[in-house]
């Protein structure tokens, strides 16, 4: 069903009606939260945004998760949950709760589709008509490529309670979509920094490869980036693990790479993918490893929470902002030489080089604003809800 269609066969109803849904959500409690997210979607580093934001959530929250894997999200974490991809689904989730969080990731982009953000943005229309709040935390906002996708954005914006940014570009394409920042606004480094640190210990591991399909990598670029891999296996005497953060995109890469010709034969003999389920098995193959090379921005991250030594290959701007924000050397895939001994170079100097404390804790205070803001903003509007119901 076309979701506007949905929205204006229903407008009627009092579960979506201002004072229906008030009184729907406050007989089941003050704080029940739909959270909005790519969840349940078998992808490591979304799994460790939701475990950071639960883990940020004042107490006496009842929280409903959108998922796509809802029996994986319900069993790992804990929660209640509806069907991400359907918007009925979500919608009967919210037509249940007080408040709709976004839950990190960059949701309202058009980079996707514009299909996706049309879905996002009717959630949260459908969330201000029944008078709910919409709190934004840990977001990245954009890209934004069409000019009726930034117009739709601007508007939604203006309606929004709360917003925390993961990075200055975010916060900074919001204003200059007309928001104007409230305290409960506040800018900080990706909420995976939340997470509890682990400590490294891989001097002589193996070589980490966190990689992904993008359209920037074609033939040429990947016999680059896999030939120079293989000099540093080669040189140092290292085994490549591979570790797929998304199940269903970079699951059976490295056959895949070998398959199509691109991988030096002595790469290939020495590599392995690894089957990992949970960000904390990642964070421990990080804990061992000489280097981590990633293009996945969550394992960048929760490779640093380790103190492992990290590089970065920037697909996206969000992962170059992430580098950037640690001080971690960081190649852009866009702007890619065929120098494969240069690149070898580059990675052999960090190997077993762990990360100052000082690098890390720096994120892992910026982090902290999120949970501050959503704080802030859930005691302020549970508040009102409270001397409303008395």
């Amino acid at each position: 069903m076309c979701i506007v269609c949905f929205i204006k066969a229903n407008l009627g109803k009092p579960w979506l009606t201002l004072a229906g849904a008030q009184a729907i959500a406050m007989v089941s409690t003050s704080k029940k939260l739909l959270i909005c997210g790519y969840y349940g979607e078998h992808n490591l580093g979304d799994d460790a945004l939701l475990e950071a934001l639960l883990a940020g959530l004042p107490a006496g929250c009842s929280v409903v998760v959108t998922a796509a894997d809802e029996a994986q999200v319900r069993k790992r974490f804990g929660v209640q949950t509806c069907n991400r991809r359907s918007f009925v689904n979500t919608f009967k989730g919210l037509i249940r709760c007080n408040f709709l969080i976004f839950g990190g990731g960059s949701l309202l982009q058009d980079s996707t589709s514009f299909k996706s953000l049309f879905f996002y943005s009717a959630l949260i229309i459908a969330a201000r008509l029944q008078g709910k709040s919409v709190l934004l935390w840990g977001q990245g906002l954009g890209p934004l490529r069409r000019w009726y996708s930034r117009l739709l954005v601007r508007l939604l914006l203006a309606n929004v309670q709360s917003a925390s940014w993961r990075d200055p570009d975010s916060a900074a394409l919001s204003k200059e979509l007309g928001r104007n920042p409230n305290p409960s606004d506040p800018v900080g480094a990706d909420p995976v920094w939340g997470l509890a640190r682990g400590h490294w210990r891989g001097k002589g591991g193996a070589i980490v490869l966190a990689w992904r399909p993008t359209p920037l990598l074609q033939a040429p670029q990947w016999r680059t980036l896999l030939r120079a891999v293989s000099l540093l296996a080669q040189q140092s005497e290292r085994q490549v693990l591979w570790l797929p953060f998304h199940a269903n995109q970079d699951r059976g890469m490295l056959l895949d790479l070998y398959q199509q010709g691109f991988m030096p034969e002595a790469l290939w003999q020495c590599s392995r993918e690894l089957n990992l389920e949970r960000p904390e098995e990642a964070m421990a193959e990080a804990s061992l490893s000489g280097l981590v090379i990633a293009m996945r921005l969550h394992a960048l991250i929760l490779a640093a929470l380790t103190g492992a030594p990290c590089t970065a290959l920037s697909y996206d701007p969000k992962v170059s902002a992430a580098a950037a924000g640690f001080s971690c050397q960081c190649l852009e895939l866009a702007l890619l030489q065929n120098d494969p001994e240069q690149i070898k170079n580059n990675w052999f100097n960090q190997l077993d080089k762990p990360l100052s404390s000082n690098q890390i804790q720096s994120q892992i205070n910026s982090s902290k604003n999120h949970h501050r803001g959503l704080a802030l903003e859930l005691g302020q509007i549970n508040s009102k809800l409270l001397s409303k119901g008395t």
